[in-house]
């Protein structure tokens, strides 16, 4: 994901890193991996990190008392758990202090047909996360694997319709992450909701130009104010560098 070059000014900068899950999901889970990951949230006062479950627990440890919160995965990377399974899942990593979890819509069996099944995981889900005072529930439809923009709309009404506080494009894990055409249709249908559900493009969102171009699509569509830590985040790994680089930090 690419956009020409922009040159936003140094609130826009700082707005944007205020609204960064810094994320490590690399696939080797190294526990060293995210030593300057937790470094890098505190003292840039990222929205979250999201780790892998192993790391939760030492996250939470670590961030304590630093506003960051602690975001997790769930029936991760694949969507292909039970609704057993993923509330498991989602209730120890609640208890080792995840603060948000970002669970994978079962995408295959939605594009399937079988509807069923992704709302009895999600339900699942969403009655374990709302055991948690203030936990937030972020559903990945990974909109990379849907067909059209209307799939894309009805998998955002039906996370939606099951508790999702947040819709999350991508796990990254898929060849296509965020595109501005996938998060303009899971923010009309966003919209259309009231704009009280919020949204988190994460796969692809390198520089600061892709993130300022998503804010711009969330300010006309919901309005320049819509988009706080509590209603939209990046998903990424590398935009804080880039951020920090545009603002001769890095």
């Amino acid at each position: 994901m690419t956009f020409d070059d922009a040159h936003p000014d140094v609130a826009t900068i700082e707005r944007i890193i205020s609204l960064i899950d810094l994320t490590d999901l690399d696939d080797d889970h190294r526990p060293d991996g995210i030593d300057g990951l937790l470094a890098d949230a505190a003292r840039h006062r990222t929205a979250a990190v999201c780790v892998w479950p192993e790391f939760v627990s030492r996250a939470s440890r670590e961030l304590s008392g630093s506003g960051v919160r602690v975001a997790t995965v769930a029936n991760f990377p694949t969507g292909a758990g039970s609704a057993v399974e993923v509330a498991e899942q989602v209730g120890d990593s609640l208890a080792a202090g995840a603060d948000d979890i970002d669970v994978v819509l079962p995408w295959r069996s939605f594009l399937d047909g079988d509807v069923e099944h992704a709302v009895a995981v999600l339900d699942a889900t969403a009655a374990v996360v709302r055991e948690s005072p203030g936990a937030l529930l972020k559903v990945i439809l990974e909109t990379g694997d849907h067909p059209t923009s209307s799939s894309i709309a009805d998998a955002s009404r039906l996370a939606i319709a099951s508790g999702a506080d947040f819709l999350k494009t991508s796990t990254g894990k898929s060849g296509t992450g965020a595109t501005p055409e996938a998060v303009a249709t899971m923010l009309d249908v966003i919209a259309e909701d009231g704009g009280r559900v919020g949204i988190k493009p994460s796969g692809g969102v390198r520089t600061v130009s892709d993130a300022t171009a998503l804010l711009d699509l969330a300010g006309e569509r919901l309005g320049e104010a819509w988009a706080t830590p509590q209603r939209f985040r990046f998903g990424a790994s590398g935009l804080l560098a880039d951020a920090l680089s545009r603002l001769g930090r890095g």
